[in-house]
């Protein structure tokens, strides 16, 4: 029987590699799963959730100890891979990229690693997809944290005071993140506007209620390989482009957020053509004196008030 080891990710990390479903599935293939107690904790899956889904709920050495596969969220440490079986199978986030030395460590460690990242994006592996599933959340979350950084209303508000304006959101890069970030941006009553590079996107930003913004010319035509993907672009091109989305910027509001996971500027990543991802919610001040009573009396609170009183005194 192939045993497979989940263990806690690190402080930092607070998904988890199996859900109880998940488990589930596994001991109906036949292997046997061992869950490092607390390790669902995080993604408030409690060690008797996967006990009732018929993992045996461990200490972390216990979890790994003759483990045939380990299933990490997080590329696992040297000492984990280390406990295992030798030349056991190990499936997660590697970051092959990310630290050459760590890597060099693991493979001298005679384990078979799989990384995540380099899933095929195909419909057969689409399950399979960690990118995707994920840019999804990024997208969902890029915009309810701009809705609670930006501290108003997105929707258009009609009170007896007067209209607040809807706030306005400008998402750079309509990749699956962008996608969903201009859906939920849009779900909360926000006016949205969107960039990219690919033309093919123009239809997709639309069929979801919101404008496109780009340097519509020639190159524009021809900025997209036949898989889907962004062609680098022209120096002329990331010129007008990024005059266009600063411009665009300033007029499109006072305040904007962008992917914490970059350093480069929104404008550069636009002309680019990278995926970038950016929640940007925006309003302008203008309407605050409808908002305002007047305080002789005449506005539209008072004189529903001044109403009742001459109803009650009738």
């Amino acid at each position: 029987m192939v045993t497979i080891a989940v263990t806690r990710e690190a402080a930092d990390e607070p998904r988890v590699a199996v859900s109880p479903e998940t488990v589930k599935k596994l001991g109906a293939l036949g292997a046997k799963v061992r869950v490092e107690s607390g390790a669902g904790s995080r993604s408030r899956f409690s060690d008797e959730a996967y006990t009732a889904a018929g993992a045996e709920v461990v200490s972390h050495e216990a979890a790994l100890s003759g483990a045939d596969i380990l299933l990490k969220v997080r590329r696992p440490s040297d000492a984990e891979i280390k406990a295992l079986k030798p030349n056991a199978l190990v499936a997660a986030m590697i970051d092959p990229y990310g630290d050459r030395a760590a890597l060099d460590a693991m493979a001298a460690t005679g384990a078979s690693v799989f990384s995540m990242e380099f899933m095929p994006r195909t419909t057969r592996a689409q399950s399979m997809d960690v990118l995707s599933s994920q840019a999804n959340l990024a997208g969902y979350k890029a915009v309810v944290d701009a809705a609670s950084m930006f501290g108003q209303a997105l929707p258009m508000m009609m009170t007896p005071a007067g209209t607040v304006p809807a706030a306005k959101a400008f998402i750079m890069g309509v990749g699956v993140a962008g996608l969903q970030a201009i859906a939920t941006a849009r779900r909360l009553g926000a006016q949205v506007t969107a960039t990219d590079v690919r033309p093919a996107t123009k239809e997709q930003v639309q069929s979801l209620g919101a404008k496109f913004v780009a340097v519509e010319d020639e190159e524009f035509k021809q900025a997209q390989t036949a898989a889907g993907y962004a062609k680098p672009m022209s120096p002329e091109y990331q010129a007008k482009q990024a005059e266009l989305v600063a411009n665009h910027i300033k007029n499109h509001g006072d305040h904007d957020g962008a992917d914490p996971r970059s350093s480069r500027t929104e404008a550069d990543h636009a002309c680019h053509g990278r995926e970038y991802e950016a929640g940007c919610c925006h309003r302008r001040s203008r309407g605050r004196a409808r908002r305002q009573l007047r305080i002789d009396g005449s506005g539209p609170d008072n004189r529903n008030a001044k109403r009742r009183q001459d109803r009650g005194a009738a």
